[in-house]
């Protein structure tokens, strides 16, 4: 009873893991530039995503320019491109594994083969939690090197934003829910090392109403 609630909360943060990763991936806040000006009026809101560059000016107006050229982009973003699709993808995989696997689910048949997916959804969770942690310290590192250095002009600084943070914490959730189901499946898998069922030994003695029928034949 401990492991299935451990393994429903471990599935609640994939969860939300999962939802946070994609969130993260999508928004064009990776990091903001205010240019506030000589007057609030001119006040400009410069954000940069990973996808698109949005402008949000204080008058209302809101303008996104998508990143059509790859190679013109600087390594920290393509690698944060790809390394972000791909702890998509695996956090989805490892909901799909981890469904199969929990105890307190009827899917996957015996309980090696659930043990089995339970382990694998695991892995697929911590290795989209380590895939999401690379690209957003990446990312803060570059966005503060670039910010202490003298030599940038104040308009050309950035702050990390907030999808940012958004991913560091979801991948977070992930690398803690994948260690939970492996452990999880771990400690199974030495009870059933340890204790293994034991059979009951097959009777080979007839009973006495048979013995005696068979002696009675050859009177």
């Amino acid at each position: 009873m401990t492991s299935a609630g451990l393994q429903l909360l471990a599935f609640a943060l994939a969860l939300s893991g999962v939802s946070g990763v994609l969130m993260a991936t999508l928004l064009p806040n990776w990091k903001v530039n205010v240019d506030a000006g000589s007057n609030i009026i001119t006040a400009i809101v410069q954000m940069q995503g990973l996808w698109m560059d949005c402008t949000w000016h204080s008058t209302g107006m809101f303008s996104c320019t998508l990143k059509y050229s790859v190679l013109a982009l600087p390594t920290h973003v393509q690698a944060a491109r790809a390394a972000m699709v791909l702890a998509c993808v695996l956090s989805a995989v490892g909901i799909c594994a981890a469904t199969i696997g929990m105890k307190c689910t009827r899917l996957g048949g015996d309980m090696e083969t659930k043990c089995y997916a339970c382990f694998a959804g695991g892995v697929c969770f911590m290795s989209a939690g380590i895939s999401g942690l690379i690209p957003t310290v990446w990312y803060t590192k570059e966005i503060v090197a670039n910010f202490v250095d003298v030599t940038v002009p104040e308009s050309n600084k950035h702050e990390p934003g907030g999808a940012v943070y958004t991913g560091f914490i979801s991948a977070m959730l992930l690398l803690i829910s994948g260690i939970i189901f492996c452990t999880s499946c771990i400690k199974k898998n030495s009870e059933a090392w340890l204790h293994p069922s034991k059979q009951q030994p097959i009777s080979t003695t007839q009973p006495e109403d048979h013995l005696a029928y068979s002696l009675k034949d050859y009177v």
